[in-house]
C-alpha cells in the first residue's frame, strides 16, 4: 500500500502541459484603433478619396469638435501611421485618419440627425395627408411585424 501512495504522489507532482483552447481565426481588421480616453469617442474620418484630398470633410469634422489622434499619444502600440504629408504622425490607413470627439458632442450630433430624419418623415406624411380624398383614406401605420419561417395558417 505504501508503494501505491508513492506512485500517486510522484505522479501528481509531475508537470503536465495543459490543453490550450484552440484559437479561432478571424480576418485582421485594418481599422483597429486604440481605446479612446474617458469621455471621448474615436472615429475614422476620410482624408482622401480616389487619390484626391478631401479637405472639406476633414475641415468640417475639425470645426465640429474632432481632433486628430497622433501616434505618439500611444507609444506602446503598433497602429499604422501616416508617414508623410499634411497628416504625418497621425494614426491612419488607406485614406482614413483616426480622430476623437468628446462623447457629449457625438451624442448631440446623433440627436440632431435623428431629429432631422423624424422631421423629414413628418413632412412627407403631411404632404401625403393633404392629397388624401375622403372616399379613399390613407393609412399611415408604421408598425412592423417580424415572423420567422412557415406560412400563416388561417
Amino acid at each position: 500500500m505504501e508503494n501505491n501512495n508513492e506512485k500517486r504522489a510522484s505522479r501528481a507532482s509531475q508537470t503536465r502541459e495543459k490543453e490550450a483552447k484552440k484559437k479561432v481565426w478571424t480576418p485582421p481588421s485594418s481599422l483597429d484603433a486604440p481605446p479612446a480616453p474617458t469621455g471621448f469617442k474615436h472615429r475614422w474620418i476620410r482624408v482622401e478619396s480616389m487619390g484626391f484630398q478631401d479637405t472639406k470633410n476633414v475641415a468640417g469634422r475639425i470645426r465640429s469638435g474632432y481632433e486628430l489622434v497622433r501616434a505618439d499619444e500611444y507609444p506602446d502600440s503598433d497602429f499604422p501611421i501616416v508617414d508623410d504629408g499634411k497628416y504625418k504622425g497621425v494614426i491612419g490607413v488607406g485614406g482614413l485618419v483616426l480622430a476623437r470627439v468628446p462623447e457629449e458632442i457625438a451624442e448631440q450630433r446623433t440627436d440632431y440627425y435623428v431629429k432631422q430624419g423624424q422631421d423629414n418623415v413628418e413632412a412627407v406624411d403631411n404632404d401625403l395627408m393633404k392629397e388624401q380624398h375622403p372616399s379613399m383614406p390613407i393609412n399611415i401605420d408604421r408598425q412592423t411585424r417580424v415572423t420567422f419561417g412557415g406560412t400563416k395558417k388561417s
